[in-house]
């Protein structure tokens, strides 16, 4: 299989960072976790565009925008810098779909953070469980013993089994092999909805663990939202489900996705 095609098309002028910036991913999955959170953060920061990504990897096809032009598939890495953090933030319209190009921008962007002075990164994703819960939990793993044992001082529950497939897994593993942090933080999400409220829970504590404070006033619209929502599913559904009094077991085997 030949190699794909990336290119990296800058749209704006590389930084010259006062600190170290984290590198936070935001690809999209399932419930758009991860990247409803990153959307947020580079909406509230009004972060800087840096590069847009473009591959023969993501699928084939174009999405249509508000103005009704016609755009390939991408990701985009944005930048901010505040007082005391700086911040490479990545969203997209899609993942590569298959494994040799997945790995192949992995690296890619992690020598484009790299070159900037990046020391951290973070993946946002979806810890699927297929039942709506009220309030969702986080969940997280990381490369290095240290941040995993500090995930219950911010309340987040830490994996001791399973995988996370796609990017959200390559870029941290491959962050490691260099000599990099890197840590997964996963919402709690059914998989059946665009998951707003999942999102923030994530955002929350990546919010915490780099000391960053951000309006949450729109993201916790689009959670009420997705609560709604789910309330409208739960009554279309109670008609032919069993009786809520006999409850629904949470799977004790649950899977990672990002």
């Amino acid at each position: 299989m030949p190699e794909p095609e990336i290119r990296f098309i800058h749209t704006g002028e590389m930084p010259k960072p006062k600190t170290a910036p984290h590198l936070v991913c935001g690809f999209p999955g399932s419930g758009f976790v991860g990247k409803l959170a990153v959307d947020h953060l580079i909406e509230e920061l009004k972060a800087t565009r840096l590069v847009d990504i473009y591959s023969s990897s993501f699928p084939p096809q174009v999405l249509i925008g508000a103005d009704g032009t016609a755009e390939l598939m991408k990701n985009s890495i944005f930048w901010w810098e505040g007082d005391n953090a700086s911040l490479l933030l990545l969203t997209g319209d899609t993942q590569p779909q298959n494994p040799d190009s997945e790995y192949a921008l992995a690296s890619q962007i992690l020598d484009f953070a790299g070159n900037l002075g990046m020391k951290q990164v973070f993946t946002l994703a979806a810890y699927i469980t297929g039942v709506f819960v009220e309030k969702p939990r986080v969940f997280g793993t990381a490369t290095d013993t240290e941040t995993v044992a500090g995930f219950a001082n911010n309340n987040v529950s830490a994996m001791d089994s399973g995988s996370i497939t796609g990017m959200n897994g390559l870029v941290i593993g491959i962050a490691k092999m260099r000599g990099l942090k890197g840590t997964c933080l996963l919402g709690e999400t059914s998989g059946y909805v665009v998951d707003a409220k999942a999102s923030k829970a994530v955002l929350e504590v990546l919010l915490k663990l780099i000391n960053l404070k951000v309006d949450m006033a729109n993201l916790d619209k689009r959670a009420k939202d997705t609560e709604m929502l789910i309330q409208t599913i739960e009554q279309q559904m109670s008609g032919r489900a069993r009786p809520a009094s006999e409850g629904q077991q949470r799977p004790q085997n649950t899977g990672y996705i990002s």
